[in-house]
């Protein structure tokens, strides 16, 4: 029964990080005619119409007054300058090497999970992390030529989305996912409104623009949701490295979309990345184990 969970599990990790992609692929493909801010504006509704529909078939809406809690509020924040800092690094670099940039989030979770929440990590996970920033650098290219605005506007998403997922955590368990998401998504649609005008005014948009955005926004939706399915029906040391699966999507989209060609130092920067990813998840799930075991112990110290 739990290999079936995890199988499931595993499939659910897959299409997330495939509708995950696609979003960004179909995102990156109008930033030629629109602006950031007009991109978060119209994806943003879309995407709120979606998560609003579904909150209130679920009875999931709360007072909206929940927002000026601390941490949803510093979540919200977070979430809009990850989306600001992506979507504006899409336009400018690689589908491939931002995805892999991207990967670098669950090492950089750890490390603010290990400084600001105090969770253990001890000295093997702490060499996993910085194996995979040196692995971010190698995708950078080494020199100043690779640190771009655009790189570094990646970078600066894997710290806003690392932010995020930690204020997440500290969430109140009785405050539904699906009332965050609404908030986020509304926020989102109304920053980017009142970024259209400073970042280049507002650009007509043909059909197939609307319909990407809005191809776009129900892909997000439906990887927000299969994440949630994905940690529910496996356990997350088996689920969670079928995450790398978004690097082969990214590659794939950017080879026969966008004309981009994966370079040594792009193939060379994933691999560290990933090894480390996957050596961390390993050892993340030894030391659960091994709490687990000795929580259920009886003869073990208290």
């Amino acid at each position: 029964m739990q290999s079936n969970a995890n199988f499931r599990g595993a499939i659910f990790m897959c299409l997330a990080m495939a509708g995950f992609t696609c979003n960004d692929a179909l995102v990156k493909s109008v930033t030629g005619v629109m602006n950031a801010g007009q991109i978060m504006l119209v994806r943003g509704f879309f995407t709120s119409l979606f998560v609003l529909l579904l909150a209130r078939h679920f009875g999931a809406m709360r007072s909206v007054r929940l927002v000026l809690t601390p941490v949803i509020a510093l979540r919200i924040v977070a979430e809009v300058f990850a989306s600001i800092t992506y979507i504006t690094a899409l336009g400018q670099i690689p589908l491939a090497n931002a995805s892999a940039i991207l990967q670098a989030l669950p090492l950089a979770v750890t490390l603010g999970a290990a400084l600001f929440l105090s969770e253990p990590v001890g000295w093997r996970r702490w060499l996993a992390i910085l194996a995979g920033f040196i692995g971010v650098l190698v995708v950078l290219r080494p020199g100043p030529e690779g640190f771009t605005g655009a790189a570094l506007s990646v970078i600066a998403s894997v710290v806003c989305a690392a932010v995020r997922d930690l204020c997440t955590r500290r969430i109140d368990p009785a405050v539904p996912s699906l009332f965050i998401s609404v908030i986020t998504a509304v926020v989102i649609t109304l920053v980017g409104a009142a970024l259209v005008m400073p970042l280049g005014g507002w650009q007509p948009m043909s059909l197939i623009s609307v319909g990407h955005l809005a191809a776009a926004s129900l892909l997000l939706f439906v990887g927000y949701q299969c994440i949630v399915l994905a940690m529910r029906n496996g356990e997350i040391a088996i689920v969670a490295p079928f995450r790398y699966t978004s690097l082969m999507w990214s590659i794939g989209i950017g080879v026969l979309f966008f004309a981009e060609e994966p370079d040594l130092w792009m193939v060379t920067g994933v691999v560290i990345i990933i090894a480390s990813g996957l050596y961390a998840f390993a050892r993340e799930n030894k030391r659960r184990a091994a709490a687990l075991a000795q929580q259920s112990d009886p003869g073990s110290p208290k």
